[in-house]
């Protein structure tokens, strides 16, 4: 974000829950803030298993009309599954997000429709491209992980469009809580930041209920309204809503937190 105003983390000790291979750029940013982040992957994020029905609805992406990609992981592990490892040029491209664009730019593809504003479905259903009079009697391929939220499918279903689920990868909770060459315990974490909802159930998985108590007195720093009911659903007291999913974002939270 432009408007980003860096502020002293000042040693605060902030959990970093993010998949192994998406947390280095936040990690880095809490680091060069003077924070000191604890890296410690509450989801871990997978090839989905080898399916037929996929294999061959993939190898059909060129009859479709539009491709909405719900994540980055979708982008990643989508491309790689696609016989061409790439989109068809005549596909109109659809992003559910700003870092899912730019997941998209990164692969050499143009997107076509990105919300202004928002990161989820609601966002998205928004979007005038999506508006019935668009969307009536196209086909439609939504790449996600296994088991999303039904809402857009279900939302452009409704709308007249015909819908496939290319669901790519798969979301799993990690067998081990350990950083690696670090010793510490939750309670030398001044604040999380936590992105999904399945971050947060897991990371109660992962602690067990002996630490139950201090998972729901820890501050959280969250990224949209219905992961702040969720939490706070959960027993989470201190619950602070970012402006967005990104770095900056997150960042921004925990220096307002601070003041």
């Amino acid at each position: 974000m432009n408007d980003f105003v860096p502020c002293d983390l000042a040693g605060c000790r902030v959990l970093v829950t993010r998949a192994a291979h998406q947390a280095h750029d936040l990690c880095r940013l809490i680091d060069d803030l003077g924070g000191r982040p604890l890296r410690v992957p509450a989801i871990e994020i997978q090839a989905a298993e080898s399916d037929e029905a996929l294999s061959q609805l993939l190898a059909r992406i060129g009859s479709f009309d539009i491709a909405i990609f719900i994540s980055a992981n979708a982008v990643e592990w989508g491309l790689k599954l696609l016989p061409q490892k790439r989109l068809p040029e005549a596909i109109d491209i659809v992003a559910v997000g700003q870092a899912t664009a730019l997941a998209l730019a990164k692969s050499g593809h143009t997107v076509d429709v990105v919300p202004e504003h928002g990161f989820d479905s609601e966002s998205l259903l928004e979007a005038p491209e999506l508006d019935e009079s668009e969307i009536r009697g196209k086909s439609v391929m939504i790449f996600r992980g296994e088991g999303g939220r039904p809402l857009l499918g279900d939302t452009l279903r409704m709308r007249g469009a015909k819908v496939s689920y290319a669901e790519v990868y798969r979301r799993c909770c990690p067998q081990t809580r350990s950083v690696a060459g670090i010793d510490w315990r939750l309670e030398d974490v001044d604040v999380a930041t936590v992105t999904s909802s399945m971050i947060l159930d897991n990371l109660f998985t992962m602690f067990g209920t002996d630490e139950h108590e201090r998972l729901c007195s820890m501050p959280l720093v969250v990224i949209s309204e219905r992961l702040l009911a969720h939490a706070r659903k959960l027993g989470c007291e201190q619950v602070m809503l970012a402006r967005g999913p990104g770095d900056h974002d997150l960042v921004e939270a925990i220096c307002a937190w601070l003041s």
